[in-house]
């Protein structure tokens, strides 16, 4: 189930909650119970290589890194 995060514009307190896809956007109340919350964005960012995992392309990839012809 995914996480999201919010923070509370009252204390400030920042939070995770965890909650279906579908309910993403719904209100979430903070932990000292502030309810003028706001979601914050969040960046996934997943490294390394499991077994069966895409490959990068051969010669780098990306404009000049021999993908594009340049």
């Amino acid at each position: 189930m995914p996480r999201y995060e919010f923070r509370c514009r009252a204390c400030g307190d920042t939070f995770e909650v965890n909650r279906p896809m579908a309910e993403a956007g719904a209100p979430a109340t903070c932990p000292q119970g502030h309810v003028d919350t706001v979601k914050l964005l969040s960046a996934v960012s997943v490294t390394g290589r499991g077994a069966g995992g895409a490959q990068p392309p051969a010669g780098g990839g990306g404009c000049c890194g021999g993908a594009c012809g340049c």
